[in-house]
């Protein structure tokens, strides 16, 4: 009778097992079908959507918002004691390599215009549920620790502004701006909370309000950087870019790995596609346009810096302020922590606004609960994301020294940024093979899925051999099976273009992003690769006791609606 009965019980515990893991892979493996209509009529009545209101200009000031910070005043001369004059030529290759990653977001911005979620939604739509959440959750990291850490950079920079005012100076305690260490773990700043609860009430009420804003500051930001560059090219001595690479090819390389972070932000971009008033037409052009913007103001600060002062002069903490005092004009010097001021709030402002839509995405999908999916009946903002997002910045800000945790950063970045390369070459496949026959259509997207892994293994490697100085002819060994995948992807599959803008020279150009980009992902910290595998695991295991159960691919994402702004405000 026992026997009987514990054997019924063990096959009982068999038998849910066997179904629980047969539900999760089968909403894991499932994609969402998403109809890259410009329009859709959805919940007109409800008041649910978005309202369109950025035009072409304001999106190009977003991704410039995001991309330039305090860093353009600072990582242009920290790089150039290593790469010397050189540091010009990193900035250039980080930007190619970014312009190409940027043609892979453009083509899906315009292919779906009609959606929020970035990255997370291009790939829930291209591979599957899971792999999108995952990216959710690598991005999601990388922005709450990034927020808080502007946070206190902004603090910090706004105090040392404040400290102009003589009577001021030396007299604002570090536990308002600076941060103040207690008890070891915490570091106590009262001002980052103050900046981020402002700028929350901010995006809370309207795109538009949030918009002007980050526009004023953008263009205050950007007419520094040009004053700057302008007064330092009267004070260039061109016999400093001699030598040009003193330290070799390696340095500049080195230099590039590390300088491509000061690019990252345009994606931001795309994150507004369903705020945007033409977004076939407009986001491709906010995207590459921002990007340009970026690159030419690197470039330009790059070598007004180390024509200024011998690279090797070039201080550690302040650079370019330095550079100046040294002349002369320590008024640009103040200038600059005006700029750097006007930087972070921009680079503040955009990724909480990003936050807040990627949280709407996930909440309308039913990955998240139902509360981050709401939007303001009359503001027409995510209200709830937003303030959840605001919340969670200012807790880290005020309370935790978050800028130690800077070298895990950046893995979410680089980890969406390979996988919105693959979505265009996976996108395409599906394309031109839907009218084959089953069996041969998952043959050759599986065969492509290799292809793409082994190109990510080939980068992974050929980083970590370049990290730790291997002969040069294993990396040549890596870059040559990577050439390999990508000719087999070219001529093993079939490809069409898609309609509005696309990546020209696919299934190459997303194939050098992935390599670079999971190249660059082999220069981060060890601990980075460790965050990346504990909160992979993590998010799968949200996933299996949540996520499948109230995940609904055919849910509001997928058919939006969209509320215009009044006819005066269009252009």
């Amino acid at each position: 009778m026992r026997i009987e009965l514990s054997s019924g019980m063990t096959s009982s515990s068999s038998s849910s097992a066997s179904s629980f893991f047969a539900r999760f892979w089968s909403s894991a493996l499932r994609s969402k079908p998403l109809s890259p209509a410009v329009e859709t009529s959805v919940r007109t009545s409800s008041g649910d959507g978005l309202v369109r209101r950025l035009g072409l200009f304001d999106l190009i000031l977003l991704g410039i918002g995001a991309s330039i910070g305090a860093g353009i005043f600072v990582v242009t001369g920290t790089v150039a004691r290593d790469a010397g004059p050189g540091v010009t030529i990193s900035f250039i290759i980080a930007g190619a390599s970014c312009v190409l990653n940027a043609l892979c977001y453009a083509e899906l911005a315009t292919r779906f215009p009609a959606v929020v979620g970035g990255a997370y939604m291009y790939t829930y739509s291209a591979f599957n549920e899971l792999t999108a959440f995952l990216v959710f959750a690598q991005l999601m990291l990388d922005y709450h620790i990034g927020a808080a850490s502007i946070a206190r950079s902004l603090a910090s920079y706004v105090v040392t502004v404040l400290e102009l005012i003589p009577f001021l100076k030396d007299n604002i305690p570090s536990w308002v701006g600076h941060g103040e260490e207690v008890f070891g773990a915490l570091s106590i700043n009262i001002l980052a909370p103050i900046l981020l609860v402002l700028l929350t009430v901010v995006l809370c009420w309207g795109v538009g309000e949030s918009s002007i804003l980050n526009s004023i500051m953008t263009v205050t930001k950007v007419l520094i950087v040009l004053f700057v560059i302008i007064v330092g090219a009267f004070e260039v001595d061109v016999s400093n870019w001699t030598p040009f690479a003193p330290h070799g090819l390696n340095s500049i390389l080195t230099g590039a790995t590390v300088v491509f972070f000061s690019y990252v932000g345009f994606d931001a971009v795309a994150n507004s596609a369903e705020e945007s008033r033409r977004p076939q037409r407009d986001l491709p052009f906010g995207i590459i346009g921002s990007l340009l913007v970026c690159v030419a103001l690197y470039i330009g600060v790059c070598l007004v810096i180390t024509g200024m002062v011998p690279y090797q002069y070039l201080g550690e903490d302040a650079p370019l302020a330095q550079a100046f005092t040294s002349r002369g004009l320590k008024y640009v010097s103040v200038l600059i922590s005006f700029g750097a001021v006007a930087g972070l709030t921009t680079t503040l402002l955009v990724g909480l606004y990003v936050q807040s839509r990627l949280y709407l995405g996930l909440g309308r999908d039913g990955l998240l609960p139902a509360i981050f999916a709401r939007v303001h009946p009359t503001r027409h903002t995510p209200i709830h994301s937003q303030v959840w997002v605001g919340l969670i910045a200012s807790i880290l800000a005020g309370l935790l020294n978050v800028r130690v945790l800077s070298h895990i950063l950046s893995v979410g970045t680089l980890t969406g940024y390979s996988v919105v390369s693959a979505c265009v070459v996976s996108l395409r496949w599906k394309d031109k093979t839907s009218s084959q026959a089953s069996t041969r259509r998952i043959s050759r997207r599986g065969e492509g899925i290799i292809c793409l892994s082994t190109i990510a293994c080939c980068g992974f490697a050929a980083g970590v051999l370049f990290r730790y100085g291997a002969p040069f002819v294993f990396l040549i060994l890596a870059a040559v099976i990577a050439i390999f995948s990508a000719g087999a992807l070219y001529l093993r599959q079939i490809y069409t273009d898609p309609p509005g803008f696309s990546c020209p020279g696919v299934p190459i150009i997303p194939s050098v992003s992935i390599f670079f980009n999971i190249f660059l992902f082999a220069q981060l910290h060890y601990e980075a690769w460790v965050r990346f595998i504990v909160l992979s695991i993590v998010t799968v295991g949200v996933y299996a006791f949540y996520g499948q159960y109230h995940a609904d691919p055919l849910g509001s994402n997928a058919s939006i609606v969209y509320h215009r702004a009044p006819a005066e405000e269009a252009p």
